[in-house]
């Protein structure tokens, strides 16, 4: 058969290769072993009867070993290839087509049952694929010496020289006999490590110009007889103590260009080229930004010729260029540099690269004032580059409030000099004269008043540094909470009841404790979404930046419904789960906007349509998945009718409460979920000729198919590359469920499957992409009332996968749900992979449902 020539004759060639290692592996360990030992010039070292008794030896072992290797080398016929060929697979079918009827001839039912039996083994030769080479060597070499062997070559190659080889020939004629005593003279050249080149051996480089960076050390060791060889160099440039040029052993820099010289028999000159270190380079690269919060990027480049090591940004007060009026009118306490460590890139070269200086210093005495910066890089050759120094207003936070500003300023004043201390005071009582007048909340004007009491007492008796670090300090915490009002408190107050939680997870705190910071951490979220929501209210007064395209829109249901998960998992013991929870309950916490309910009432956009249509899809063609795999296993494993499923196919059956209802599933819904539109039909339900289910199906999957190229049709036209990608997804969906459709109605179930995965898969991400594509867009987001889990990335309330669960809190299609009633997870899906591999490897069962099968531990 043709498609039998190629696996037969690969298999042949493998089992030739198995041949020759297993007959000759002698052979090379044995010449592997000659040549490394060449290569390191043994011979050239050994005495001329160890050399010669080297010869004998290596000569017997390697006729011993190519004779023993003829002897037991045998080239595999064709027969052996195809015997091994037929022997893995099933039924050995190769050999089934070479025999003959033995029997029952004459009989032509029986010869029609041995024609049926042919035809089948003849389609299994189809499978037919080449068999790898066991090319192991253990059984016949258990002590590795063939490891050892090949070892010993790849140290011979990295230290020794396949120049050594053609010196067996000198020794064997003696025409050269002061190599018998060894070389004359070796020598090495060791570039610095930081330039990352390789050493140069000496002895395989000709005479001639030779380049190397400056730095490198040179090694050169003379033999023989003390003065026959000496040596000559101008490029270390020493001028103190110098070691005699004929001492056997010279060490030395090469520190700039000239000549290298050994002088005498077989001597040899090189002109040297040392090449400079280039000194690194270091710019900014544009203006320097900042949010309101403070927080800086200056962009900057730098590049060296071998990698920068560290840099710097020195920021200096630039003390011209500032406008000297009340407080600043003194001069200033002296003010040290500010310096920064630029930030180095973690992977790749730092050969050149562009990286952002990132930084807070918001609450520095240089924030908002004229600076200089400068950069400064320094490479592993210890060179220092500084760039020009650029001049800026140093970034900080900025107040909107007045009586916030007004704060910041006296602390701005009380940190450019103590001498300000009075004048300080003075303002600030000025200030608290008439709090009823500044709109300040009574907590705010009790800090205030402390702050005035603590000021009295310095002006009276003189201001340290410790006092002022104190003032400065409180004075800062004043503005931010006349700036954000109860709202930073209450942030505070969550970020301390998220960090005890997280503390507890790491320390496996008791039910109890789970139960108290469960209900502190509930407690602070109601209060700081309360606070955000006044805070965002147009009519507050605030000067709050709107910053609602970064913002995430999150209804106090779905933050519960996720704290509810996160303690359900806590006392569980799940701790590692309930963190990463925790940890997107913080994401999602850190940028928001707050909503009521679960959705508005308002009129729907073509966008949130689009995605409440696909959704409603998705569903239905999981459904459609879920009685497709139904009907598959009803047709490997028929059941009397009215016979409950025994307890090892309740795996396979899917786990089902004692009433016949899905875990988490009233009595009763499942009948209802059986008459959705589209879904007519059970899943078993077949006609008089026993094709029925399968048709029903089909008519489903063409359904939802032709509802899938309507909503298609029907989407948004969304630019940029999420919407391209949304479109080209739901094509793909819709091809998948077209090749679905035909498996249907070929009555192949397996395969039908495995594309209407496709089909979901596809319908996931075109969902995805359509989300992104929207906000991008500027519409509004798509989660918003509907159930589209998967397309926001948030957990929605109530919705439940194809099977009737609850979808797990991390908005995934699945569940986190306790189907099990208490058993070990891990033990039961365990069992469930070992009934698999055992039904997989049953020759009984039908090839279509061990196919399908062994697709199953693949994606295992």
């Amino acid at each position: 058969m043709r498609h039998l020539r190629l696996p037969i004759t690969l298999t042949r060639s493998g089992m030739l290769a198995e041949q020759l290692m297993r007959a000759f592996w002698p052979l090379w360990t044995v010449a592997l072993v000659i040549l490394a030992a060449m290569m390191m010039g043994w011979h050239e070292t050994a005495s001329l009867e160890a050399f010669w008794s080297a010869v004998v030896i290596g000569a017997v072992a390697l006729f011993s070993t190519l004779f023993w290797g003829l002897r037991w080398f045998r080239v595999p016929s064709r027969l052996e290839a195809i015997a091994r060929v037929d022997a893995a697979m099933p039924g050995r079918p190769i050999a089934a087509i070479a025999d003959t009827q033995a029997i029952g001839g004459d009989d032509p039912a029986s010869t029609a049952v041995w024609q049926a039996h042919l035809a089948r083994m003849a389609e299994r030769t189809k499978s037919a694929h080449a068999v790898e080479p066991d090319l192991t060597l253990t059984d016949r070499d258990p002590y590795g010496l063939r490891f050892m062997a090949l070892l010993f070559f790849v140290v011979a190659l990295l230290f020794g020289s396949l120049l050594r080889i053609t010196s067996v020939g000198d020794v064997v004629s003696g025409s050269n006999d002061t190599l018998l005593a060894g070389p004359v003279w070796e020598g090495w050249v060791e570039p610095p490590a930081y330039t990352g080149k390789p050493a140069i051996y000496l002895n395989d480089v000709p005479a001639g110009d030779l380049s190397v960076p400056t730095g490198s050390q040179v090694t050169l060791r003379l033999y023989g007889e003390v003065g026959a060889l000496t040596l000559a160099e101008t490029v270390s440039g020493r001028t103190g103590e110098i070691a005699a040029a004929s001492d056997p052993q010279q060490k030395f820099d090469i520190t700039q260009s000239g000549t290298l010289s050994v002088l005498g028999d077989n001597g040899i000159a090189w002109d040297i080229t040392a090449i400079a270190d280039e000194a690194p380079e270091v710019e900014l690269t544009g203006p320097i930004e900042a949010d309101a919060m403070g927080e800086f990027s200056q962009p900057f480049m730098a590049f060296d010729d071998h990698g920068v090591e560290t840099g710097t940004a020195t920021i200096t007060l630039d003390l011209t260029q500032v406008h000297r009026e009340y407080g600043l009118t003194i001069d200033p306490d002296p003010i040290d540099p500010l310096v920064i460590d630029l930030p180095m890139p973690y992977t790749g070269s730092r050969t050149d690269f562009d990286a952002l200086l990132i930084d807070d210093l918001s609450e520095h005495i240089l924030a908002n004032l004229p600076v200089t910066m400068q950069v400064q890089v320094v490479d592993a050759a210890g060179q220092v580059t500084d760039a020009t120094a650029e001049q800026m207003i140093l970034p900080g936070r900025r107040f909107f409030r007045p009586f916030a500003k007004a704060v910041i300023e006296q602390r701005r004043d009380l940190m450019w000099s103590k001498a300000n201390v009075v004048r300080v005071n003075q303002v600030l009582r000025a200030m608290a004269h008439r709090p009823d007048e500044l709109g300040i909340e009574e907590t705010s004007y009790l800090r205030l008043r402390t702050i005035i009491r603590q000021l009295d007492r310095m002006s009276e008796f003189g201001m340290n540094d410790d006092g002022q670090g104190e003032i400065v300090q409180a004075l800062w915490d004043l503005a931010v909470q006349l700036e954000d009002g109860r709202l930073a408190d209450a942030r505070k107050r969550l970020e301390r009841a998220q960090e005890r939680l997280a503390e507890a997870m790491r320390n496996g705190a008791s039910d109890a404790e789970i139960a108290e910071l469960m209900q502190e951490l509930r407690e602070a979220t109601d209060d700081y979404m309360r606070l955000l929501a006044e805070e965002s209210e147009p009519s507050n007064g605030t000067d709050q930046a709107d910053n609602s395209e970064n913002t995430t829109e999150l209804s106090m249901d779905e933050i519960q419904a996720l704290m509810d998960r996160i303690e359900e998992l806590m006392q569980e013991g799940r701790m590692a789960e309930a963190a990463e929870l925790m940890e997107q309950l913080n994401q999602m916490m850190e940028n928001m906007r707050v909503t009521q309910g679960e959705g508005g009432d308002g009129p729907q956009t073509p966008g949130q349509q689009s995605m409440q249509d696909l959704a409603e899809t998705l569903r239905d063609q999981e459904d459609l998945s879920d009685d497709a795999f139904r009907e598959l296993q009803e047709q490997f494993n028929p059941a009397p009718q009215g016979q409950q499923p025994q307890q090892g196919e309740q795996g396979q059956q899917g786990e089902q409460g004692e009433d016949g209802t899905e875990p988490g599933e009233q009595p009763g819904e499942q009948g209802a979920q059986g008459q959705e539109p589209g879904n007519s039909g059970s899943a078993g339900d077949t006609g008089e000729d026993g094709q029925g289910g399968g048709q029903g199906l089909a008519e489903r999957q063409q359904a939802l198919r032709d509802e899938l190229q309507r909503q298609r049709d029907g989407l948004p036209n969304l630019d940029g590359e999420a919407g391209e990608i949304a479109r080209q997804s739901l094509e793909q969906a819709e091809g998948a469920m077209d090749g679905a459709e035909e498996a249907l109605r070929n009555g192949d179930l397996a395969e039908a499957i495995d594309r209407q995965a496709e089909a979901m898969n596809a319908l996931r991400n075109g969902m995805r992409e359509l989300g992104k594509s929207l906000a991008e867009n500027g519409n509004d987001d798509p989660g918003q009332g509907t159930e589209q889990g998967e397309a926001s990335g948030r957990p929605v309330p109530g919705a439940r996968d194809p099977l009737g669960r609850e979808i797990g809190n991390t908005g995934q299609s699945g569940t986190e749900q306790e189907l099990l009633g208490g058993v070990d997870v891990n033990r039961r899906a365990e069992e469930l992979l070992d009934e698999i591999r055992r039904r997989s490897g049953e020759q009984e069962r039908p090839e279509i449902e061990r196919d399908y099968l062994r697709r199953l531990l693949d994606q295992f």
